[in-house]
């Protein structure tokens, strides 16, 4: 069957207190109308129906590139899950097969809770909602079943007589419906309740009512976990983490003290890297085998090689790339730039928009001048050079393969192959001098 997917995110998100809507704070680097997004093509859903609010121009710019403007339904005024899923009837006419209702701010919902409700729904139930046993079930609405298993009611937790309050069984609000009796139960969902909301839950009943069959799957608390404040926010973030972090460990990743590493949504890593204490991962990181990370270090969007030693102190920024052997220390930053085999730069270095050739050293404080106020330009060092220590190279420049530039140099000009660069001042000893000036300034401080 052909599977879609209405993912609802059309909520104001006044718990936040934030400019930005919730749904696009971010978890693991992740917005986490991404993370639905991702579950969705995850989950091989032929269609992915945004359902939004009017309150949010931003929101409908991002879900524009993200599904197509065709794919956006907007929710207007909003008035319950039921209504907000009403709102994606033009988006999916036609669609025929398996749909899923999936929340934006729900972002660790793993694929495979939700092919459980597919499965029921392949088994013959026209409707299946994925439930969870809950620590302190409180407020949650209550999955009342059957002795054989059949979902007969979700009860919300204030209309719950006290046997089912007492059930630990909750609604995580996802549902899996057969396309045919969707819309059409839909339909018929009223808002005579104490809110005046139509609510997506009355489903359940109504198909019952068809003599429809309804089921519950179970899956863990933690991969239902909604967010809609800073500190449920905080959370999730929390329990992505400890994923993630056992997750590298079981993949032959050493985290030498895991509570202190910090991944994001993608980060690959290669069995056998060591990562020391307090290294943060952004998006789009991979790292090669045999790597040793050091402590305090900070990488985004890069990639590193096998054999590597990244830190401690070291930030890698977007487009780094780092090939088998370097050798990147402390307060070195790179950026944009590609290192090649064996290259070592092992301090208090920038290197921004360059080309390093492999077995070429690096000498502390050396500055890759990239920026002229206006524009970008790029340094290439060829392979097997040496950069002395409080270097400038001012780019654009070439340091063709064998080059040395001599300590203290600022280097404008290309330089040749095998050639010496020195870029400074000439040297000048004045005899005496010193001896001279210490007599005169210890005679003033004397007087």
């Amino acid at each position: 069957m052909k599977r879609a997917a209405v993912i609802l995110a059309a909520g104001m998100g006044t718990r936040m207190r934030s400019k930005k809507i919730k749904v696009l704070h971010e978890v693991g680097g992740r917005p986490m109308v991404d993370w639905s997004l991702a579950l969705a093509d995850g989950l091989g859903c032929d269609k992915r129906i945004l359902v939004i609010g009017t309150h949010s121009e931003e929101l409908k710019r991002v879900a524009a590139n993200r599904v197509g403007s065709e794919n956006i339904a907007i929710q207007d005024p909003p008035q319950g899950t039921g209504h907000a899923v009403q709102s994606a009837e033009q988006a999916l006419a036609g669609f025929e097969g398996h749909v899923v209702v999936l929340y934006a701010d729900t972002p660790l919902l793993p694929v495979d809770a939700v092919e459980k409700a597919f499965a029921s729904l392949d088994a013959g139930y026209a409707v299946s909602v994925l439930g969870f046993d809950a620590a302190e079930p409180g407020g949650y609405g209550r999955l009342i079943c059957s002795d054989e298993g059949d979902l007969l009611k979700i009860v919300e937790a204030k209309e719950t007589s006290p046997e089912e309050f007492a059930v630990t069984f909750c609604n995580s609000g996802v549902m899996a419906v057969r396309s045919e009796y969707l819309f059409e139960l839909l339909s018929r969902v009223t808002n005579d309740n104490a809110k005046g909301e139509y609510y997506l839950t009355d489903v359940v009943e109504l198909a019952r009512q068809d003599g429809l069959r309804a089921s519950a799957v179970r899956c863990s608390e933690e991969d239902v976990l909604g967010v809609n404040s800073r500190e449920q926010l905080a959370e999730a973030e929390k329990v992505f983490q400890s994923k993630t972090r056992l997750k590298m460990m079981e993949n032959g990743v050493t985290l030498i003290d895991p509570d202190t590493v910090y991944f994001a949504f993608d980060t690959q890593i290669g069995a056998d890297v060591v990562i020391e204490p307090n290294v943060f991962f952004g998006p789009g990181v991979t790292v090669a085998s045999d790597t040793r990370i050091k402590a305090f270090s900070h990488l985004e969007n890069c990639s590193i090689g096998e054999a590597c030693q990244i830190g401690p102190f070291a930030r890698l920024r977007p487009g780094a790339v780092l090939h088998t052997g370097v050798r990147v220390g402390n307060f070195v930053e790179i950026k944009n730039s590609e290192l090649g085999e064996g290259v070592a730069a092992n301090h208090l270095s920038y290197i921004g928009d360059g080309d390093v050739g492999a077995k070429s050293n690096i000498g502390a404080g050396t500055i890759f001048c990239n920026y002229d106020g206006y524009f970008k330009h790029r340094t290439t060092i060829g392979e097997g050079s040496f950069i002395g220590s409080n270097s400038s190279l001012v780019a654009p420049v070439t340091l063709e393969s064998g080059s040395f530039v001599g300590s203290g140099s600022v280097v404008t000009k290309d330089v040749p192959e095998g050639a010496l660069a020195v870029g400074r001042g000439k040297q000048k000893n004045i005899e005496g001098w010193a001896d001279t000036y210490n007599a005169e300034m210890r005679r003033k401080k004397q007087s």
